[in-house]
């Protein structure tokens, strides 16, 4: 493992255990570390002792997906030179697979070691988190109720691989560290950095299998640009995320089963029966429209409430809220939660997370109206 400080007058270099891009944390273990040395022949800023020092968690993904073998987080910093001029660039590994191989334990893990960097490291600015596009907004979200603390933390990926002409993933990287070492990021939650522009986790999600331009945040909007000159935000973040968050995962070892089901022309609510039979302990419905459904699935629905399982109604329109209607008997417990305006993926990650404090409806409710 090689150790250095950007800047500083003394290097120590130790060659101990296997190379960096082995290393993959699937604990709470802390992985290698190493703060990025400046790009071959070019000489440390005079003013780099005062720049920001943010800290890459690389976990794979088409960014560091080349053919023959996935870069490591020390080589995708050595591909933005000039660097030096924003940040003093930290890395380490905590894993190198495709978005989709991600665990939601090693989510958690993630989540906790991010934490503990934040907390054990008073003066690190920001971090910036590598992940495959496929899963990144679900990435993004879990981090952003999760993650307790106001300081920036920016996920960032490519739609090209290394080995592609045209591969922007080291552009983005290097946007995503100039976000991250930003004062203006602070208190925004977990942001998503590509294609110059910077989206809140809660509303980005991906919306072409292969243009550029894919993460967007409908008719919300993107919350700022990266541009040559600086960094420029036009909205601010109201939901509640990360430093306000009343989600704590550092004693979790994994998140209670939640399944989404579609609605579409004459869907039997037998789905539904066989995901709550196999342990579910919630349900999303990516409904049609403003929340309807077809075929059996109400039948389904009382299926799952009757077994005390809660159930999301969210939209499978890609915009708009849920707004509440009366969904039979208002006797009894409250088990139909209207998703307001979350993606069904999303609105599975906040059950998730809801579960592990409480199995009120009411107390859930609440929750998908503050977050």
């Amino acid at each position: 493992m090689r150790t250095g400080v950007l800047g500083a007058t003394l290097i120590l270099t130790v060659f101990a255990g296997p190379a960096l891009g082995a290393c993959a944390a699937s604990s709470r273990a802390h992985p290698e570390t190493q703060a990025a040395a400046p790009a071959q022949g070019t000489p440390p800023s005079s003013t780099s002792i005062a720049l920001p020092r943010v800290r890459l968690v690389a976990t794979g993904g088409t960014i560091s997906n080349r053919t023959g073998g996935r870069l490591t987080a020390e080589e995708l910093v050595s591909t933005l030179p000039g660097i030096e001029r924003y940040v003093r660039p930290e890395f380490e590994q905590f894993s190198n697979v495709a978005s989709g191989a991600l665990t939601l334990k090693q989510w958690i893990d993630l989540a906790n070691r991010i934490n503990d960097l934040f907390r054990e490291d008073a003066d690190l600015a920001g971090i910036v988190v590598t992940s495959g596009t496929d899963t990144l907004e679900e990435t993004a979200y879990f981090l952003d109720l999760t993650i307790r603390s106001e300081k920036p933390v920016v996920v960032v990926g490519s739609m090209r691989n290394p080995s592609t002409l045209g591969y922007e993933g080291a552009a983005n990287l290097l946007e995503a560290y100039r976000v991250a070492g930003d004062p203006a990021s602070r208190n925004k939650g977990v942001l998503v950095v590509l294609n110059d522009e910077i989206n809140g986790a809660r509303e980005v999600t991906k919306t072409d299998a292969h243009r550029l331009d894919t993460f967007q945040s409908g008719e919300y909007g993107f919350l700022g640009v990266v541009d040559a000159d600086r960094i420029v935000y036009y909205r601010d973040v109201v939901k509640r995320h990360t430093s306000r968050s009343e989600f704590d995962v550092s004693q979790l070892e994994g998140l209670p089963r939640v399944d989404i089901i579609l609605t579409y022309q004459g869907a039997s609510g037998d789905v539904i029966k066989a995901v709550v039979d196999q342990g579910a302990k919630g349900v999303v419905i990516a409904a049609a429209g403003a929340g309807a459904t077809s075929g059996t699935q109400e039948e389904g629905i009382r299926y799952a409430t009757e077994k005390g399982v809660i159930v999301v109604i969210t939209t499978r329109t890609g915009g708009g809220r849920i707004a509440f209607r009366n969904r039979g008997s208002s006797s009894g417990p409250r088990l139909q939660i209207q998703g307001e305006d979350l993606a069904p993926v999303k609105a599975r990650i906040l059950l998730m997370l809801a579960l592990t404090k409480t199995q009120d409806g009411a107390e859930i409710q609440r929750m998908f109206t503050e977050y």
